[in-house]
């Protein structure tokens, strides 16, 4: 009942997503993820850590099966693409062995088998329906929210020093090679969060059953409750408000070389193309989640997360993409969404409670700061600036210390005591 109900919700969802995008004159995620049945997909890669995490409930000859079909079907549509001259990209096969799974455990599967192989294709859909939701989410902030409030945060960001302005110098002076390493990364986010969902998952097979949390769990989360926040607070970043990619919207191009200069902020009129995904950054937010997720993982994938989370971080300011202050929200915010799904998996309690609403706090207060305290922040950063790290290190070490008092702690056997001898 409770899967049956999820379904039904997010169907509803995306068909309000679908209605709404074609009110503006575009393709909904339906749509769009329909057309990548027969069309060159977007993403690849994408597609292929879905099939992944689908195949965590098969056996190892059914995934061999599965992999060898979605590749095949690949090789055949790569090569009509290649006699028609059409766009080149692979993903299709993949596509295909997910929807043929779902209609085989709909009329080949029952019982518990049945709901095992469903809840698998449901969970790889939903990677690939986040990413299709989310570019119709940004594009529903464009069209909605006119105004931006770009210039209070460029205030605010400068008690932190102007980050992005600082990194995107650096990115600059690495040249193509560093830049084309950050966009990778930057693009492939959803790829490291399947990796790292695949590993959490490995036993799903042997053990007939899903975990009580995972990554995925949080990710898509992460994706549904973010772009509602970008409607209460919509924010283009710097590289659009302050640097050439603005174009006539710009109020100037001075990023990364010149920091914007402190005076009184106002809303200002956007284009209705650019998304307002600033505040809070939602890839810092999904890295920490990768980050904090892989911290139980082997030696390799605890490196992977740690360069997943540098690396996006060094990109999403690098780029011009976000403001220091959206990082420090979107660590704030990830670890808040975190804290509840984890709590709402092993039970909810005092502590719970306590760590959700002390981040929604702080989440909160930053809002708020940064709308209605930004000149006074540029004014002192020497008093802000701590204080905004001071907010996000509590909430780090708050987060810690609670999750670690939910751990299982192991029972050490009592010693047997040993039998004394007795003076007779």
């Amino acid at each position: 009942m409770l899967w049956t109900t999820a379904g039904v919700v997010t169907l509803a969802f995306l068909v309000a997503l679908e209605i709404t995008a074609r009110h503006y004159g575009v393709p909904g995620p339906i749509t769009n993820q329909a057309r990548e049945v027969v069309f060159a997909p977007k993403s690849g890669p994408l597609l292929y850590t879905s099939l992944g995490l689908m195949m965590v409930v098969l056996t190892w000859r059914q995934r061999f099966v599965a992999l060898g079909a979605a590749v095949g079907i690949d090789v055949v549509f790569c090569l009509v693409r290649l006699m028609a001259g059409a766009r080149m990209n692979f993903g299709n096969g993949a596509l295909w062995v997910l929807l043929g799974y779902a209609v085989i455990a709909l009329t080949r599967r029952t019982g518990r088998e049945r709901l095992l192989l469903l809840k698998g294709v449901g969970l790889g859909l939903l990677l690939v329906a986040g990413r299709k939701t989310g570019d119709t989410w940004l594009l529903i902030t464009a069209k909605t929210r006119p105004m931006v409030l770009d210039q209070y945060v460029a205030l605010a960001d400068h008690a932190l020093g102007c980050p992005s302005w600082l990194m995107g110098r650096l990115v600059n002076a690495t040249g193509p090679i560093g830049s084309d390493i950050l966009n990778y990364v930057y693009i492939q986010l959803p790829v490291a969060a399947g990796l790292v969902a695949l590993y959490q998952l490995r036993n799903v097979a042997v053990e007939r059953r899903f975990p009580g949390h995972h990554l995925v769990r949080t990710f898509l989360v992460i994706g549904l409750l973010g772009p509602g926040i970008y409607m209460l607070f919509p924010v283009v970043g710097p590289i659009f408000v302050y640097g050439a990619d603005g174009g006539q919207w710009a109020l100037a191009n001075l990023w990364p070389h010149t920091p914007p200069p402190i005076q009184a902020p106002h809303h200002m009129l956007f284009d209705g193309l650019t998304p307002r995904n600033c505040m809070p950054s939602l890839h810092i937010a999904w890295a920490t989640t990768i980050f904090v997720h892989s911290r139980k993982g082997p030696r390799v994938l605890r490196y992977a997360g740690a360069f997943w989370l540098l690396a996006t971080l060094a990109a999403t300011l690098g780029f011009g993409y976000h403001y220091g202050t959206d990082i420090v929200a979107g660590v704030v915010f990830a670890l808040t969404v975190e804290g509840a799904l984890r709590a709402l998996a092993r039970g909810w309690d005092r502590s719970a409670t306590r760590l959700v609403a002390y981040g929604a706090t702080v989440f909160v207060a930053l809002l708020l700061a940064y709308r209605y305290l930004s000149m006074t922040m540029a004014e002192n950063p020497w008093g802000f600036g701590p204080l905004l790290i001071l907010a996000m290190t509590s909430m780090i070490y708050g987060y810690i210390r609670t999750t670690k008092g939910w751990e299982p702690k192991a029972t050490v056997p009592a010693q047997r005591s040993e039998r004394q001898l007795e003076l007779v």
